[in-house]
């Protein structure tokens, strides 16, 4: 009698353990679909440039049946989709990445209190910095009854810091400088 329920509980743990890993396989592969989606958003409202109309994270699986993904990112530029890296300049790459930062949080930490930028327009240029403090100004009231909500932003970019302060959505800001003393 023993050997029988070690060999049913070895089968029922089995199929648990299939379960389990297509339920996995499926929230994943629903995660990214939503992170491309918002990061696909982000870079419509905020890349002021001609040259990629949007970018996404592809994740290729690095073998039959593993759990292990090497991620990618890509731009499509009419209809064409090539990787970012090495074809992109470093204001596209800064861009990217806080789009990417910004889809991760919003996917993965609704309920997360702090979202921080440290010098979030290193090499942007000015229409795609204002558009990225647009698309925060729309982040910060799309989370304005969210009562645990802070937005730092670390700038020296004191246009990029006004339009971001300068509506009802900011309760304040602080300008730090160093003692000429």
């Amino acid at each position: 009698m023993w050997p029988q329920t070690t060999e049913m509980a070895n089968k029922d743990l089995e199929r648990y353990y299939a379960a389990l890993d297509k339920a996995l396989m499926r929230f994943h592969t629903m995660k990214m679909e939503e992170i491309n989606k918002i990061i696909k958003e982000l870079w419509q409202q905020t890349y002021r440039g001609q040259y990629i109309d949007c970018i996404s994270i592809s994740s290729d699986s690095e073998g039959a049946g593993t759990r292990s993904y090497s991620y990618r990112v890509v731009m499509q530029n009419g209809g064409a989709e090539l990787e970012m890296r090495g074809r992109c300049s470093a204001g596209q790459k800064v861009l990217a990445s806080l789009i990417i930062r910004l889809a991760l949080a919003e996917t993965f930490c609704l309920n997360c209190g702090i979202l921080a930028l440290d010098e979030p327009t290193t090499n942007l240029d000015g229409p795609n910095a204002e558009s990225l403090a647009a698309a925060l100004l729309r982040i910060m009231e799309s989370r304005k009854g969210q009562e645990n909500f802070q937005l730092i932003v670390i700038t020296h970019d004191e246009r990029f810091a006004q339009l971001i302060g300068q509506r009802q959505l900011a309760e304040k800001y602080y300008r730090v400088s160093k003692d000429e003393q």
